[in-house]
């Protein structure tokens, strides 16, 4: 009799423990061929090579001060702003909040909250909030040049630092642009220590802060043609300007009535100090800088001045193209001239403008203008260079440039030798507190 072992209690464990390692099997058989457990050499060296370097750049990644800027922000705006606003986008499902309460809301996101007790944020991980960028430039010097219109620009910029909320220190110090070694660092390290953004005004000669191993500011500069210029001072410290008749007095207390009305072709043609060098040799003092050989009329003065204007100079504008040079400023230092060309416009400040012309002004006659040019020969080399930039800067930012005959041509210079006195003493120093910006001579 032949027995079944098919229905025996042990064949059938068999077969059940053959079934599941068939079906094992086959799953790892699937794995295997899903991934490749098997690498070459050179993968492994692959492999290891980039672990490798992937440590060393974490590792040089957190000694050179954690991550860049640019991902902190981001995190900190993806970390602590989203979530407040998608939490507060919640409860506008539950709670209707009006347009300009959301509005709000999101605008305070910038700033940042408060991360909540046990939640990691990017302040817990990085302290405070780095400080909001300044614009550039933050520190801006305005070394004005004397009857050059600056007392029209400081005008304005007065009205302009309440607008725009900009620190603006305008020096009380009139009569002394040439200032000793130890003078330039107390006067450099106080402008230094102005809270920026700044705007700082004085006339002064120009400052090398570098020199110095403090920060560079940036200059801003205007200038007028010369004779016009050195005419507008010597009438104004004469006779005052329309805001009163005794200004001048209060200026020029010691002046005898002998100088105060002396005709202006005789001081130019009998050579008196006052009409010849080194005092009619004026404007490129205030670019060329401190140095001694700064005050003495010649090429090295005038060369030092033209490269001081091409590498630290924002802008020189030219009085005879005022409204041009307000436009430009207000295009390159928007943050501190945005809309100075519509109050220069306004019916109000014009009223006010057209008080500081000077008065009694004459013209000189043509003998007297043709040696005075002669005189001021590199003061006009310096004036056509920095008309001739402003003109260029204007083309490069798409403005069109009217192109204005200047008002003394040099066809009337006389080849005559040019005498160079010794440079004035401090005290002796002409200089001028109040400007005229909107009335000049009329072309002779």
């Amino acid at each position: 009799m032949m027995k079944n072992f098919s229905s025996s209690p042990l064949h059938g464990n068999n077969q059940t423990h053959n079934h599941i390692r068939e079906r094992n099997n086959r799953k790892y058989s699937l794995l295997l061929s899903v991934l490749p457990w098997r690498f070459s050499l050179r993968g492994y060296g692959f492999c290891m090579s980039a672990l490798f370097l992937f440590c060393f750049g974490s590792l040089f990644y957190q000694l050179n001060g954690g991550p860049p800027k640019i991902l902190l922000d981001i995190r900190q705006y993806l970390g602590v702003c989203w979530k407040n606003h998608w939490s507060f986008k919640t409860a506008t499902s539950r709670l209707f909040i009006h347009k300009d309460r959301v509005d709000r809301h999101l605008v305070s996101c910038q700033h940042g909250h408060k991360a909540r007790k046990g939640s990691s944020t990017y302040l817990n991980d990085h302290g405070s909030i780095p400080p909001r960028e300044l614009p550039f430039p933050s520190q801006v010097v305005y070394n004005r040049v004397g009857k050059c219109g600056s007392r029209t620009v400081v005008i304005l910029l007065r009205l302009l630092a309440e607008k725009h909320q900009f620190n603006l220190f305008s020096s009380d110090i009139h009569n002394k642009t040439r200032l000793t070694k130890h003078e330039q660092v107390d006067l450099m390290t106080n402008i230094s220590k102005i809270p920026p953004p700044f705007l700082y005004t004085r006339h002064v000669h120009f400052l090398n802060f570098s020199r110095f191993r403090i920060e560079q500011p940036v200059y801003i500069n205007i200038i007028r043609d010369p004779i016009n210029r050195f005419l507008s001072n010597y009438f104004f410290r004469r006779f005052g300007d329309w805001r009163g008749e005794q200004n001048h007095l209060i200026r020029t207390p010691g002046m005898k009535d002998d100088e105060r009305y002396l005709d202006i072709n005789v001081c130019i043609l009998e050579n008196y100090p006052e009409c010849s060098n080194p005092r009619v040799f004026y404007i490129i003092p205030y670019f060329c800088g401190q140095h001694p050989q700064c005050r003495e009329p010649g090429v090295w003065a005038l060369e030092r001045a033209k490269q001081n204007v091409l590498e630290n100079y924002l802008i020189v504008g030219i009085l005879e193209e005022l409204e041009e040079v307000l436009l430009m400023l207000e295009r390159l230092l928007p943050h501190y001239f945005a809309g100075v060309l519509n109050i220069y416009k306004s019916p109000e400040y014009k009223k006010m403008g057209n008080m500081t012309g000077t008065v009694r002004k004459q013209t000189p006659s043509l003998e007297a203008l043709k040696v005075l040019y002669h005189r001021m020969r590199y003061e006009y080399d310096f004036y056509n260079f920095v008309r001739d930039q402003f003109h260029l800067m204007k083309k490069k930012i798409g403005l069109k440039s009217v192109v204005k005959a200047p008002a003394y041509t040099p066809t009337f210079l006389r080849e005559l030798a040019l005498r160079t006195p010794q440079p004035l003493d401090e005290d002796e120093e002409l200089d001028s507190d109040l400007e005229d910006a909107n009335s000049w001579l009329v072309h002779p």
